[in-house]
């Protein structure tokens, strides 16, 4: 592609990109995200390709491999576009089919539609799918319509005009300024105003000025940010560019984990086609500006998610943390002003300015504006990643948006925020989504990692569960995180292991509150946050472990047996042929029995018997 030197230049190739497209031309576009590539996507992909090639469709038919589409629980996706046809869990030998039937006939195949699990409809449209209607996709949605590898893709959809805008007039006070009226809030976790960052590092004597994309995400069941920047990595460049030229600065970061290597990859193409076509580099669009990029990958320590953290990492120390009474706004990298957001913020940047402070001010809360996206993860049926306004209730993310609960079971709790996050109880499931709120009932807003529990989920063992990940995942440098969430962790395994006192429960609740008092960063700061928030909402289960020696749950391998009643056991055999000690045994259509001696308690007879027979106490 052609080097453009001046905004007018980067217009008109815009629109030659998007007048040599026919917009009534067939597309089919794939999704080759991380979770429909472990279903076999890219070998779809190959499979169209090749077809296209043997139909002689090439230039009449486009092929598209994007990026995540967000419903991964139906994945391989494919959508078929202008007529927006969805098909899921489409098989590998089902591209010769869906070339000959829909896209050169027009007809519909039935078995490859969603079917709502609730009044069991077919459903023809992505948009009319329950899981994307309740959605309001302003950053998400562009991953389904682009190539990530193919910035013309980009530049189609209007790419990079907020750029344009911004290059062609408008000062580094009033783009600062529209930030702020926006009210957009950091989506990393701290839901700090990216504005106010902003200004703070402006105004910061010093230069060089930094800028840096936090991409490392490290939350188990957490993966937004590497689907945006795997599947629509130029608009978080974009978002970055206009915020390099609001604060001064020529040189930016991105931080992205080693265990990403798609959106590594994606990211790293992204760059260097930006600096070709001259949107990075010396001089941007003739505008005098310079901005370049650097990709630094990280080695996949949690703690490098705290911004003081991931510095010391990109300066080659260890990655620890520092005190917060200097900010990195002030002195940062190298000692130097510097402002850090996460990718999902930054990729919120070119929507503002093109669509204005007022427009994105309309959504949401009073004190939490915009969307917000969720990995909506755990006992679910629609497991994905969901794009919603600040606002929506938990009850409508989980039963509207996620299907609700598996098997028809029980809703107990949903975890948000991560490993540092709070759980919240059904009692609360009609609270609404936003900073403030979920700060209020002992949870988080966090990077948005959503864990939904059923009532087959012991959340003694939740709570332990995330102590274990981040006391192996703390940089021991403070004494309260290091020694408080060994000691708490310590205290909960005695109490899943049936050795626990009544006293324990005071010691871990003033424990916490010492660790969140004394600790270096946000780590150890919300550390105990599982613990505290199932302590305050499930004590009768801590106090089930103590006092009766029993898991409610059914969870916990100590306090646990597992018996067959008679009455309904059928002798089907399944438990027997299940068992992977020969606990279970029994002959056909005869009373089975479990051996205790033998039982090592993993569940698997539990799981399988379809007559309720096995029964846990």
């Amino acid at each position: 592609m052609k080097k453009v030197k001046t905004a007018q230049e980067l217009k008109s190739l815009q629109e030659e990109i998007k007048n040599s497209r026919d917009p009534e031309k067939p597309c089919i576009t794939i999704c080759a995200g991380t979770g429909c590539l472990t279903y076999g996507s890219q070998k779809l992909v190959d499979n169209f390709r090749s077809e296209i090639e043997k139909q002689n469709l090439k230039g009449k038919v486009e092929v598209r491999a994007s990026g995540c589409h967000g419903f991964c629980e139906r994945g391989p996706l494919v959508v078929i576009n202008p007529q927006n046809i969805f098909y899921q869990r489409v098989g590998l030998d089902d591209a010769e089919e869906i070339i000959k039937e829909t896209v050169l006939n027009g007809q519909i195949i039935d078995r490859l539609l969603y079917v709502d699990p609730v009044t069991q409809e077919k459903i023809l449209h992505e948009d009319e799918i329950p899981f994307y209607k309740r959605q309001m996709r302003l950053v998400f949605g562009m991953n389904g319509n682009i190539d990530p590898n193919s910035l013309e893709d980009y530049l189609a959809i209007g790419g990079y005009n907020a750029l344009i805008k911004v290059l062609n007039g408008m000062e580094p006070e009033a783009i600062i300024e529209e930030i702020k009226t926006a009210g957009l809030r950091g989506r990393g976790g701290g839901g700090f105003s990216m504005g106010l960052k902003w200004e703070a590092t402006r105004k910061a004597p010093g230069l060089p000025k930094y800028i840096i994309c936090n991409a490392d995400e490290g939350d188990p069941g957490a993966y937004m940010d590497r689907s945006l920047l795997e599947g629509n990595p130029y608009s978080i460049l974009e978002g970055m560019l206009i915020g390099a030229y609001a604060i001064g600065s020529d040189t930016g970061y991105i931080y992205v984990r080693n265990e990403y290597p798609l959106a590594v990859k994606n990211i790293t193409i992204a760059v260097e086609k930006a600096r070709e076509l001259g949107i990075l580099g010396k001089d941007i669009l003739g505008s005098g500006f310079d901005f370049d990029v650097l990709i630094v990958r990280g080695g996949g320590a949690f703690v490098c998610g705290e911004e003081t953290a991931l510095i010391a990492s990109i300066e080659g120390r260890s990655g620890e943390p520092r005190a917060k009474y200097v900010f990195p706004s002030e002195r940062g990298l190298y000692n130097k002003p510097t402002n850090i957001n996460n990718v999902e913020t930054w990729a919120n940047v070119p929507l503002i300015i093109n669509k204005g402070a007022e427009w994105y001010r309309s959504i949401g809360t009073e004190n939490s504006k915009g969307t917000k996206i969720f990995a909506l993860v755990g006992k679910i049926n629609n497991t994905g990643l969901v794009e919603v306004p600040m606002g929506i209730t938990l009850r409508e993310i989980v039963y509207d948006i996620g299907g609700g609960i598996p098997k028809g079971r029980k809703f107990k709790a949903v975890q948000v925020g991560g490993p540092s996050g709070g759980c919240i109880p059904e009692s609360h499931l009609d609270l609404q989504v936003d900073f403030d709120a979920l700060s209020k009932v002992g949870s988080m807003m966090g990077s948005g990692g959503m864990i939904v529990m059923d009532d087959r989920t012991c959340m003694v063992d939740v709570a332990l569960y995330f102590l274990k990940f981040l006391e192996e995942e703390s940089c021991g440098k403070c004494t309260p995180c290091r020694e408080g969430v060994h000691q708490m962790r310590l205290i909960l395994e005695r109490i899943t292991e049936g050795n626990g006192k009544e006293e324990d429960l005071k010691t871990i609740e003033w424990m916490g509150k010492a660790i969140i008092d004394g600790s270096l960063c946000g780590l150890g700061g919300t550390a105990p946050n599982p613990v505290l928030s199932t302590l305050r909402y499930f004590r009768d289960e801590y106090e089930a472990h103590i006092k009766e020696k029993r898991c409610p749950a059914g969870v916990c391998k100590a306090l646990i047996t597992y018996t067959i009643d008679p009455e309904l056991c059928t002798g089907c055999m399944v438990c027997a042929k299940i068992c992977p000690v020969e606990a279970a045994t029994g002959e056909k259509k005869e009373v089975h029995t479990i051996d205790q001696d033998k039982c090592i308690k993993c569940g698997a007879c539990f799981e399988s018997c379809k007559f309720d027979a096995v029964k846990v106490s």
